[in-house]
């Protein structure tokens, strides 16, 4: 199991691994996924205080440079939980005035993960 630190909804303990939108939820916290986690439409995005990931998949590194927060916020639909992180979801459900946070999420990252290192810039 590992700790996470939502800020704002408090400390959980979820399944260590788990792909960190779905472990997010699973705390009652209504973060957006409007893609269903494909790394397409970026509402899952969170910015971290501690215990950043230091791999990020291809797929979210493109979409983040692609609309300029690159460096700013990870994509929680592309990254695992890990024990320490702490975070800040950035679009909830009931603050962006959706009925829904999207389609469900796959257990597993999709696209099908192509991990690098989190490069600087």
């Amino acid at each position: 199991m590992a700790r996470i630190e939502i800020e704002g909804h408090g400390s959980f303990e979820v399944e260590d691994g788990k792909r960190l939108v779905l472990a997010v939820e699973g705390c009652g916290v209504e973060i957006g996924h409007r893609c269903g986690g494909f790394a397409r439409c970026t509402t899952c995005r969170v910015e971290f205080s501690a215990g950043e990931p230091e791999r990020m998949t291809v797929a979210e590194r493109d979409k983040l440079r692609e609309v300029g927060l690159f460096g700013e916020v990870r994509l929680s639909c592309q990254c695992l939980a890990a024990d320490g992180m702490k975070l800040r979801p950035l679009m909830l459900v009931s603050e962006q005035g959706w009925s829904d946070p999207g389609p469900p999420p796959a257990a597993e990252i999709t696209p099908p993960a192509e991990w690098v290192e989190r490069p600087e810039s």
